[in-house]
Parts: structure tokens; sequence; C-alpha cells
């Protein structure tokens, strides 16, 4: 076969395993603050069941680090394919099973139990699949196109969020309340299952990448690849979790707080909200690969810093909007759409490629795994949880503490994107130097 449509065929299996395995995760996102605080946390105070139920969205991303370092140790001892194939199917299971948890109503304590062992198993599939997708497409790419090539999975995540959104704003439109909360958000869950099986029938029917594939020939593999990035890579792990900050706080603002702050807060109906931010996924689609594509001609560590700097500091007047002219959806619709759909595919779109260019092929699947998995226990998982909070806290200025804390994550990330720029360049003067691997 040739490279070209070889290329092609690994990055189809890439993005539609991305757009299953997201799709998955982020539904119960977006099911979480309008269906599971109702019916697996019933509490007196609906901000308290509102809590709880972000409560069970964070232990997936708590659970992710997990799923990183063991698929990562086993991406990197025994291929990269075999662990897209399992962690898929993980994923699928565990979504499709959510589907079928009875209320609190009708077995008690024991619902709320089987949706989170069910969300630590959405977790740990997850923390295993980004790493071995956005790897697919980046040892495969020719090497001035790896941003692009590494973003185009990246687009998972939107496909994954405006179909989680969309499936569910379709059911809520077409659906009585009653009959929504009842059986309609099930279907949605139960639904993924024929992606699932479309997601591994491509999978199963690509090959192993080529760098990879040189290290086993050369059984040049480290032996305990997390061991080896504690090791030799403790720098660039901690740049890499600073940088991927603005990413999870943004992230889980505009395309999952938002839709329980702008139902609630400005009173915006449930389908509406939903359709906002599904438009914004949608159009993030044609974004990311551009920004993915500028990383390869400006520098990936350029195109990042100015996109944390722009995105954190967006949040000011997008919340500013929302509290000031509630009744006007179409600036609403505005303030979330163009931060989220264009300046959050910024980083989003360069972020994959930034984080393989700092690990060498022998830790690379572990490296990246561990650094976008473990940083999103806080950048991500904590998120809605405090944004909830800042709005309990503050009441009306609720969302100037949202937005500020927005800001802030942009300046961290920012500033990680700037040591990461440092140490790329101390590695390179030293390279000659340096060791090829440990691999003992």
């Amino acid at each position: 076969m040739k490279q070209d449509a070889l290329l092609k065929r690994v990055v189809i299996a890439s993005l539609i395993g991305a757009t299953v395995e997201w799709y998955d995760f982020f539904l119960y996102g977006v099911v979480a603050g309008i269906v599971f605080n109702q019916l697996y946390f019933p509490s007196g105070d609906p901000v308290v069941g509102t809590l709880l139920a972000y409560t069970t969205f964070a232990v997936g991303f708590v659970t992710r680090p997990l799923g990183g370092v063991i698929f990562g140790h086993f991406g990197d001892r025994i291929g990269r394919k075999s662990m897209l194939v399992l962690t898929l199917m993980i994923m699928g299971v565990s979504t499709f099973l959510i589907g079928l948890v009875p209320t609190y109503a009708q077995i008690g304590i024991w619902a709320p139990i089987a949706l989170l062992a069910l969300r630590v198993l959405q977790g740990i599939g997850l923390g295993g699949e980004w790493g071995g997708a956005v790897l697919m497409t980046y040892e495969y790419a020719p090497p001035e196109k790896r941003g692009l090539y590494a973003s185009l999975p990246q687009i998972g995540l939107s496909i994954g969020l405006c179909l989680a959104s969309g499936v569910v704003a379709l059911l809520s439109f077409t659906l009585t309340n009653e009959q929504f909360l009842a059986w309609g958000w099930r279907l949605a869950f139960v639904l993924s299952f024929v992606l699932v099986l479309i997601g591994l029938y491509i999978r199963l029917n690509i090959m192993e990448t080529p760098e990879f594939a040189k290290l086993k020939d050369t059984r040049t593999e480290a032996k305990i690849p997390f061991a080896t990035m504690i090791t030799d890579y403790p720098r660039e792990v901690m740049a890499g979790m600073g940088a991927r900050y603005i990413d999870g706080v943004f992230f889980n603002i505009f395309g999952v707080y938002s839709i329980a702050y702008l139902t609630s807060q400005l009173k915006i109906p449930r389908t509406e909200a939903l359709l906002g931010v599904c438009t914004a996924a949608l159009l993030m689609c044609a974004f990311i690969p551009l920004f993915g594509r500028l990383s390869d001609k400006l520098g990936r560590t350029n195109v990042y810093f100015w996109g944390s700097l722009i995105t954190g500091l967006s949040a000011l007047p997008a919340f500013w909007i929302w509290m000031t002219f509630p009744g006007n959806p179409v600036l609403v619709w505005a303030a979330l759409i163009i931060p989220f759909a264009i300046f959050y595919a910024s980083i989003y779109g360069p972020e994959a490629a930034l984080f393989c260019d700092l690990f060498r092929p022998q830790v690379r699947y572990t490296g990246i795994s561990f650094v976008y998995q473990f940083s999103g226990i806080f950048a991500s998982g904590l998120t809605p949880i405090i944004a909830t909070a800042l709005m309990q806290a503050y009441g009306p200025n609720g969302g100037w503490a949202i937005a500020c804390y927005a800001a802030f994550a942009g300046l961290v990330s920012a500033l990680s994107a700037w040591w990461i720029a440092s140490l790329a360049r101390k590695r390179s003067q030293q390279e000659q130097f340096r060791p090829a691997v440990r691999t003992a």
C-alpha cells in the first residue's frame, strides 16, 4: 500500500476512534448537570445534587492517569495499535452499560455506586486512548507536517462533543421532560455501541507505526517506560502539564459547565444551550487543523503561547456579555461560539504535536498520556465543581470569578509554553552529548 493511502487510513482510524471515545466520555458530562443530579443524586438542595453529579464526572478524570500509565506502558512495549483496540472496547462497553443503570428510586444507593464504577472504566479507557490515537498520525506523518496530522484526531473531541450535545438536544426537543428523564437520555448511551463497532472494524485494519516497528526491530524499547520518563524527562513532564491547564479549564467551562450556567442562571431553554455548544463544537472542526498546520509553519510553542493568552482572556468578555445581555440570543451564542470554536482551537490544534515533541519514541506513548491525563485531574475534572462552587459563593458576580479563573489558567499555560521552548533549545544544544535512551 502506498504511503499516502496508508496515512489516510491511519488518520481515519484515529479520528473515528477518538470521536467515539470523546462522545462516550463527554456524553456523561452533558447529562450530569441536567439528569444525573435528579435521578441518581437526589437532594433537597439542587446545588448539592449538581455538585455530586459533577463529582462523578471528575472521577473519570482522576482515573484517566491510571489508564494512561497502564496503556502507555504496553503501548511503548507491545505496540500502539493493540492498545487502541482494547481502549475502544473498554469505553464502548462501559458507556453502553451506563444507559442501563437503574435510578436511585429503583435500587437506592447502588445506583450512584454503579454509575461511579462505570465512570471509572470510562476514565481508564480514555486514559489510554488519546495518546495512542495522536501517536498513530504523528509517527506516520512527514516531520514537516506532524502538527497538522497530529491535530486531526483532535477533531474527534469536537465531533464527539457535537454528537453528545446534539443527540441530547434532539431527544430533549422531541420528547417531553418526563419522557426525557424517564428513558430518553438512555438512548444516547445505548446508541454509542453502534459507533464502537464501526471504530473497531477500522482500527483492526491498520498497521503499526514505522517508528515503533523500528524500535522492535532494533530491540531499543525502554524496559520500564514510566521509570525512564520520570528519570529522563522530569522538566518536560511538568512543563507539559502546565501547558495543558488552559485546555482543561476552558473546555470544561464552555463545553460542559456552560450548559448548566445558561439554563440555570440565564434561564435559556435546555435545548438552545445544547445547540449552542453543538454549533461551537462543529465549527471547531475547521479551526483545529488550521492551527495545527500553523504550528508547523510558525512553531509549536509560538502558536501555543499566544493561543493560551488569548483563549484565557476571552472568558472575560464572554461572561460579561452573558451577564449583561442574557435576553439577546445572538450575543449569548456569539459569546459561546467565538471563544470556544476559534480561540480554544488555537491551543487544542497544536497541543498533540507539542506533547509528542517532548519525548522520544521509546517513552512517547507513556509520556504524552501521563502529561495529558494526570494534568486533567485538576485542569479538567475539577473545573465544573470549581465553577459551581464559585457561583454559589459569589452569587450574581460568580460569572466574573469563573472568567478570572480561566484567565489565570491561560497565563499559566502561556508561561509553560515558553518553558517548553526553552527546554527544546537546551535539548537541541546538548543532543550530541546525550545517550539515546535509558533502557534499564
